[in-house]
């Protein structure tokens, strides 16, 4: 796994040759016990990493079309599995917490929803206000600048704006997609300038 812009932030990803894109997993190190966003397959060289950064204690899945490795990691490492509560409708199994706009999952980990990407219910994870961890609706398919899910995808694009409005307002200067690359500084302006 590849260090981030914090010591207690790793990222590991899978190139999607379809989309000329990476797809990330995430980690957040805590002592209190390690969180896994949307995370895909581990190699061995990662699971050993992740077992040596102290395993996990829980997986968050942003949205139903993330759910990528989710199980596994979580079975590996007897992690529970948190996912969106509007998404719990058509979720293949029960995850052990659902969460909706404004939860708090751990001390320093609170879930927003957003509105008109391609599921319903989709979470963002705010890292200890400094940090959001974006599934589908945020993106970023070229280096240094976020961008909104396709126009074809959205199911409605003026909330969509309104998501990245809302998003910004949290004042997170970094922001890391689950889909493209990462975005360590400058978050609050490229979100705003999503917003229409």
């Amino acid at each position: 796994m590849k260090q981030l812009h914090r010591p207690d932030l790793f990222g590991w990803s899978a190139f999607d040759e379809s989309r000329n894109v990476d797809f990330n997993g995430t980690v957040w190190v805590r002592a209190e016990g390690n969180i896994v966003i949307d995370p895909m397959p581990l190699s061995a060289h990662d699971q050993s990493h992740l077992e040596n950064l102290g395993g996990v204690a829980w997986v968050v899945v942003t949205n139903s079309d993330h759910i990528r490795a989710a199980q596994e990691v979580a079975a590996h490492f007897a992690a529970e599995i948190a996912g969106p509560v509007g998404e719990q409708h058509v979720w293949p199994w029960t995850c052990d917490v659902w969460l909706g706009d404004g939860d708090v999952l751990v001390d320093g980990l609170t879930a927003y929803t957003v509105a008109g990407s391609k599921t319903p219910g989709e979470l963002v994870l705010l890292i200890e206000d400094h940090t959001l961890v974006t599934g589908d609706l945020i993106r970023a398919h070229k280096g240094g600048a976020l961008m909104l899910l396709p126009d074809p995808k959205l199911t409605d694009k003026a909330a969509a704006h309104s998501s990245a409005t809302k998003l910004a307002a949290l004042g997170a200067d970094a922001v890391i997609v689950g889909d493209g690359w990462p975005l360590f500084s400058g978050g609050v302006a490229a979100l705003t300038g999503l917003a229409g």
